[in-house]
């Protein structure tokens, strides 16, 4: 299967270890990964902010920098559920028919990485090895707008070794939302550390998440009140291997 990578560029400026995973998981799988070089953000933020005809741009990009692949995967439940869910809006708002239709046509084929892995794959034990003790955070895009149910645990709970702690309240919201958390300072906080004190109790020694902006905010409050608790993303897990262990140090 041909498949191109949406890496997102909040994964490409600040996390880029988590779109790398991702390519080594697809090739070990057999497939072909390619990175088109001209991509560029979702649009989300704009979106999200009201600047929705500002979001056209980028929706047009998306459109012609994905057309023909077999399928779109994404380390992030956050920009995908932005394409399948509001970039038909955004196309709507353009009143350009041919847009329109180039996004109804490639928002099927975007997926988010444990959308693919199980339901386009058909996999779940994907050959990694991670012997730590993890919690799971389902974020609030991945549960609510894309719906993925229970599929990044049934691929965490086929990891070799990992010993998979559940999380208390774990469908709350993290408190992050994006702007919600600069505009919201006070409020997004209060939330991280309820979040914060859940992941505490489990004794975890990693918490996982699909999405690395809720990694940052609650692994931010993590280390600022000295909880020894590393944030990962579910790529990077599903990446490590015997031989290619997960360095928390390295450059993921």
């Amino acid at each position: 299967m041909r498949v191109a990578l949406f890496a997102t560029c909040f994964n490409d400026t600040l996390f880029p270890g988590t779109p790398r995973a991702v390519v080594t998981i697809l090739e070990r799988l057999g497939h072909s990964v390619e990175f088109p070089t001209a991509q560029a953000c979702c649009g989300q933020m704009h979106f999200n902010t009201g600047y929705q005809r500002e979001a056209i741009p980028m929706v047009r990009r998306f459109a012609d920098v994905f057309a023909g692949y077999e399928a779109v995967v994404a380390p992030s439940g956050s920009c995908a559920g932005m394409i399948r869910d509001y970039h038909h809006r955004v196309a709507e708002r353009a009143d350009d028919p041919g847009l329109l239709s180039a996004v109804e046509g490639y928002s099927g084929r975007v997926h988010e990485l444990s959308e693919f892995l199980v339901d386009v794959a058909g996999v779940i034990d994907v050959g990694a090895h991670f012997p730590h003790r993890v919690t799971y955070h389902p974020t609030c895009h991945s549960l609510r707008m894309l719906r993925v149910g229970d599929k990044p645990l049934q691929l965490l709970g086929a990891v070799g070794g990992i010993e998979l702690v559940d999380l208390p309240a774990a469908e709350e919201c993290c408190g992050f939302g994006g702007t919600f958390a600069l505009k919201n300072s006070a409020v997004s906080m209060a939330m991280a550390m309820d979040k914060l004190d859940n992941v505490v109790a489990t004794g975890a020694t990693y918490l996982c998440a699909s999405d690395n902006s809720c990694l940052m905010h609650v692994g931010g409050a993590l280390s600022r009140h000295g909880r020894p608790v590393k944030p990962i993303h579910l790529a990077e897990i599903l990446a490590a291997t015997q031989l290619n262990p997960f360095d928390p140090n390295g450059s993921s």
